[in-house]
């Protein structure tokens, strides 16, 4: 039995922008934890950085963690563009402001305290903890989108 963290993560948009959640689910010692919220005015990109925020920072530092997610935006660019960004002043390689920088700022920093092994699982694919992780995404939408 692994003695680090898994964590699974998801979010999810109405409109893009519009209405958004994320879903975290956290194992540890096979206690299951879920967290989830929205935002009433988002993109499924903030949302999905979000997700990942939000896990990492309910799990200590120091720990190790198995972190799963369906975006590739999030694990590409947590595991090979951020580099550039920073390099570049927070720039893309076409010079423009990076997208959520707040945001990727805010994940860089969590994960610079954490040992993390970032994995990718298709979305809507069947697999458990992330079909549960959009359903909690989509708990934040509806509540963030008053329905």
């Amino acid at each position: 039995m692994s003695t680090g963290f898994e964590l699974f993560t998801d979010g999810s948009c109405r409109g893009n922008p519009g209405p958004g959640g994320w879903g975290a689910l956290i194992r540890k010692g096979g206690v299951e934890t879920p967290l989830w919220g929205g935002e009433s005015d988002t993109t499924n990109n903030r949302m999905e950085l979000t997700a990942a925020i939000r896990g990492l920072e309910a799990i200590p530092a120091g720990a190790e963690v198995t972190l799963t997610t369906d975006s590739q935006y999030v694990r590409q660019g947590i595991t090979d563009w951020i580099t550039r960004w920073k390099r570049n002043g927070w720039r893309t390689a076409s010079r423009q402001p990076v997208k959520n920088e707040d945001l990727w700022r805010a994940l860089d920093r969590l994960v610079a305290t954490r040992d993390v092994a970032w994995h990718w699982v298709k979305g809507h694919s069947g697999h458990r903890e992330n079909d549960m992780v959009d359903a909690l995404a989509n708990r934040g939408t509806d509540e963030a989108a008053g329905s």
